[in-house]
C-alpha cells in the first residue's frame, strides 16, 4: 500500500462504514485551549495531569487526552466530558459502557508534539508514532527487541537507510501489539514485520500461529517530516481516510 500523506479537513458528518479514520493533531496548544481541554478530562485523568513534573509534558498529555475526547464525541454525538474509559491489564483503552458505543474502537499515539488518533468500528486497531532519532536506531537495540529475520534485513541495508528502517520496524511492531491489546506479553522478537524503506508495511509471520498474519493489515502513515508511524487493523476489507484536526498547525515548533 502507498504511504498516506494527504491530511484533509474532516466533513461535518462522519461515517465509519467499512472505514478506518486517522486524525492528526498538534499538541503544542495555547494556554487557554489547554485550560479548556482540562475541564473535560475525568477525575483520574486530572490526577495523572498533576503527576507531571515538566509543564510541556503535562500540557501535551492534556492536549492528547482532551482531543481524543473531542474526536470520539463527534462520532458518538455526545458530550466529551461524558465519556468514560476503562483499560485492560496491559493498558489498552476502551469505553466503560461499550454496549452504548456501537462497537467503536480507538487507539492513540503521540511523540514530540504530534498525536495520531485511530478510529474504527467492529475491529481491533492499534497505532504508533515515533520521532526518528538516529542515536536510538542502533544494532544493540535491534538485537534486543527485533526478530532474527528483522535484524538480518536491517543489517543488509546501507547505513544511511537503517534509521528509517529501524523505526519502520519499531512502529509496525508497536502498532500490532497495541491492536492485540496484550502489551509486552507478546514478545517483539516472536513475530516478523517488513521494514525495508519503500516496501509495503506487512505482518509477515507470527511464531506461535502461522495463520495470524493473514488476519491483519499494516499501513504506513506520514504524519510529518522526521516521523515514522504505522497502523495495524484487524482484517483487510476497509478503507483509510486521514483527517487533520481543524485549526491546529504542525509548524516546526510543534516538533521541538
Amino acid at each position: 500500500m502507498p504511504l498516506t500523506s494527504s491530511w484533509c479537513l474532516p466533513p461535518k458528518n462522519l461515517a465509519l462504514a467499512g472505514e478506518v479514520h486517522v486524525w492528526r493533531a498538534g499538541l503544542n496548544l495555547n494556554a487557554s485551549y489547554v485550560h479548556s481541554l482540562t475541564q473535560i478530562l475525568s477525575a483520574d485523568e486530572q490526577e495523572r495531569v498533576n503527576r507531571f513534573y515538566f509543564p510541556k509534558d503535562r500540557d501535551r498529555f492534556i492536549a492528547a487526552r482532551g482531543l481524543l475526547r473531542l474526536i470520539l464525541a463527534r462520532y458518538l454525538n455526545t458530550e466529551p466530558s461524558h465519556l468514560r474509559f476503562s483499560y485492560n491489564p496491559y493498558g489498552k483503552p476502551d469505553f466503560v459502557d461499550e454496549s452504548g458505543r456501537n462497537g467503536l474502537r480507538f487507539n492513540l499515539s503521540h511523540s514530540q508534539g504530534i498525536a495520531l488518533f485511530a478510529i474504527t468500528r467492529g475491529r481491533e486497531i492499534g497505532i504508533d508514532l515515533e520521532y526518528i532519532r538516529s542515536d536510538l536506531a542502533d544494532s544493540q537495540v535491534a538485537e534486543r527487541f527485533f526478530s532474527h529475520r528483522e535484524v538480518q534485513a536491517l543489517r543488509a541495508l546501507p547505513k544511511h537507510s537503517q534509521p528509517v528502517a529501524f523505526f519502520n520496524c519499531w512502529t509496525r511492531k508497536e502498532a500490532y501489539i497495541k491492536a492485540r491489546g496484550k502489551g509486552m506479553t507478546l514478545p517483539l522478537d516472536q513475530f516478523d514485520v517488513s521494514l525495508v524503506p519503500g516496501e509495503p508495511a506487512a505482518l509477515l509471520y507470527v511464531n506461535d500461529d502461522p495463520e495470524e498474519s493473514s488476519h491483519w493489515s499494516l499501513r504506513d502513515l506520514v504524519p510529518g517530516p522526521g516521523y515514522a508511524a504505522a497502523l495495524a487493523v484487524e482484517g483487510h476489507d476497509w478503507g483509510l481516510k486521514c483527517w487533520q484536526w481543524p485549526g491546529e498547525s504542525l509548524s516546526p515548533a510543534a516538533r521541538s
